[in-house]
């Protein structure tokens, strides 16, 4: 049986790396333009960090312990991370990790579409001055 394949910050930061690579150099030729590039919405984003962080929370990965700027979350993101992990923690309590990882996807999805994606800055942000 093969080990399940665990997405880690470094991955993500290569494959991110890695594709941006990519679509730079492929603006260098001078062949006829291709479909247009897809782009996560702030919502998507949202959901995918949050959902992603809650999971490593819950099932103790590797990398739980970052702090909300690590994790790259906004302070609305870590908000609804934290909410969603508490409530993840008692549902694995009771009906187990699995039902825990379902609740985290649904209430990520659905609370990120209600926040447009939680995206705004956060309150330690401030401009150059």
């Amino acid at each position: 049986m093969r080990a399940a394949h665990r997405t880690t910050p470094r991955r993500l930061a290569c494959a991110a790396a890695l594709l941006t690579a990519v679509n730079t150099l492929a603006g260098c030729g001078h062949s006829a333009a291709g479909p247009a590039q897809h782009t996560d919405s702030p919502v998507q984003l949202c959901t995918n960090l949050v959902s992603y962080w809650a999971d490593q929370t819950i099932t103790n990965g590797k990398w739980a312990g970052l702090d909300w700027e690590q994790k790259g979350l906004s302070n609305a993101q870590y908000e609804l991370y934290d909410d969603i992990v508490k409530a993840a923690r008692t549902e694995q309590g009771r009906h187990g990790t699995a039902a825990a990882r379902t609740l985290i996807q649904r209430q990520s999805a659905q609370r990120c579409k209600d926040t447009d994606g939680a995206t705004y800055s956060s309150e330690n942000w401030r401009p150059p001055d």
